[in-house]
């Protein structure tokens, strides 16, 4: 912007040295004659007030190719002959068609790089919006991550506690099997005892008349392990259902862990996958 303000300037001094040699040479007269006066006219001191104008401005713009402008219009003056005006003027002219073919080139450039350096920034904004989303789909990615791990973690725990908890099952539904076999095979044993022990004396007391004193005291006894074989008949059907319920509920509750730890395990693979691909 500087340097078209610079350049604009530039056009305006020229334009005004040229304004001043038009008016210097307005009134027809020949530059000859001038010349003969030597600088005694308005007209020559118009004209080095032109030369001067180029070169002050030459100066405060630091500019080489107004300073060489100024030079070539003061060597054109001590020229002796020809229109010396004409020259001037055309040094000015051809200096004036240079800036403006400059200040065209420059606008044309500063069009250019204005619209560059919008479509850029337009790029820019564009991809500073897409790194946005992205980042924030990685935020994202990495919150559902982060929430899925400990969700693993958590089944993983849960798991951990239902294979104890089995495991504990396991050993103590063999125990009571343990428990169970030894009590019904005492019971059993202890039961054909009784019976045979009955058997005995049923056949004893009642094969001969002689045993018909002691009745009193045979039906008592008879009585008597008949209650125990009743208590051990009873004791091992109790023992029995005891068992099979036990045995039934461990079934039930190893297949419903069968199936909660399966479930788990399946959702721990998906989970961890899953962790996999957002990381």
């Amino acid at each position: 912007e500087s340097e078209t303000k610079s350049r604009g300037e530039e056009l305006a001094a020229l334009a005004k040295a040229k304004e001043v040699i038009a008016e210097a040479t307005g009134a027809g007269a020949s530059f000859l004659q001038v010349a003969r006066s030597q600088l005694a006219s308005g007209a020559d001191l118009q004209n080095y007030a032109a030369v001067r104008l180029v070169r002050d401005l030459a100066r405060k713009e630091r500019s080489g190719a107004l300073a060489q402008l100024a030079s070539r219009m003061a060597a054109a003056l001590h020229v002796r002959g020809g229109d010396v005006f004409a020259k001037v003027r055309g040094l000015i002219t051809d200096m004036i068609s240079k800036l403006e073919a400059e200040a065209e080139a420059e606008a044309t450039k500063k069009a250019y790089c204005d619209k560059e350096l919008k479509e850029t920034s337009e790029k820019k904004e564009d991809k500073t919006d897409r790194i946005e989303k992205l980042s924030t789909k990685i935020e994202q990615a990495a919150a559902k991550s982060a929430k899925l791990k400990e969700e693993v973690a958590a089944l993983e725990a849960e798991l951990a506690a239902l294979t104890k908890s089995q495991a504990e099952m396991d050993k103590l539904r063999l125990e009571q099997k343990e428990t169970f076999t030894a009590s019904k095979a005492e019971l059993e044993k202890g039961l054909e005892g009784l019976k045979l022990a009955l058997q005995v004396l049923r056949e004893y007391y009642g094969a001969e008349a002689s045993h018909d004193k002691a009745g009193d005291s045979a039906s008592g006894i008879i009585a008597l392990i008949e209650v125990c074989e009743s208590d051990f008949a009873k004791n091992l059907a109790e023992i029995t259902t005891e068992e099979e319920s036990a045995a039934a509920e461990y079934e039930d509750m190893t297949k419903a862990n069968e199936i909660e730890k399966a479930a788990k395990d399946q959702d721990v693979k998906y989970k961890v996958k899953e962790a996999k691909e957002l990381d």
